[in-house]
């Protein structure tokens, strides 16, 4: 393996702990904790700095309940929706820290519809805002 394919790895990998680490509301000390790591292994994980071997990925896998490849893979987060601009849309509103806890939506919803769920949670949100 390369020089850059090592280091895209190691990019990869840590987007991707985090992500899940998120997703399971866990964080760096959860993580340092379970592995019986030093918070400087756990944060060079987190960093990209350094890749823990595939025994110790595995672990983390399943500590997370995912797959070691959804760890070790790049995937796009919106491989969910079928249109390419509900994707577009989508991401943008998962983007957004006020409103993704507001999104929930079907997969195969129109470019339009996603639009109009965007535009009324945006209005909600300005509305709460007074």
């Amino acid at each position: 393996m390369s020089t850059y394919e090592m280091e895209n790895q190691k990019r990869i990998f840590a987007k991707n702990l985090k992500k899940y680490l998120d997703r399971a509301e866990k964080n760096q000390t959860d993580l340092q904790k379970y592995m019986g790591v030093s918070s400087s292994t756990a944060s060079d994980w987190m960093r990209g700095v350094k890749m823990p071997r595939m025994d110790k990925v595995q672990s983390i896998a399943n500590w997370l309940h995912v797959q070691k490849s959804d760890l070790l893979e790049e995937k796009l987060d919106n491989e969910y929706y079928l249109d390419p601009e509900t994707a577009k849309i989508a991401q943008e509103i998962k983007d957004s820290k006020e409103l993704s806890a507001l999104f929930d939506v079907q997969r195969d919803m129109s470019p339009e519809d996603l639009t109009t769920v965007y535009q009324l949670a945006l209005a909600l949100k300005k509305k709460e805002r007074g």
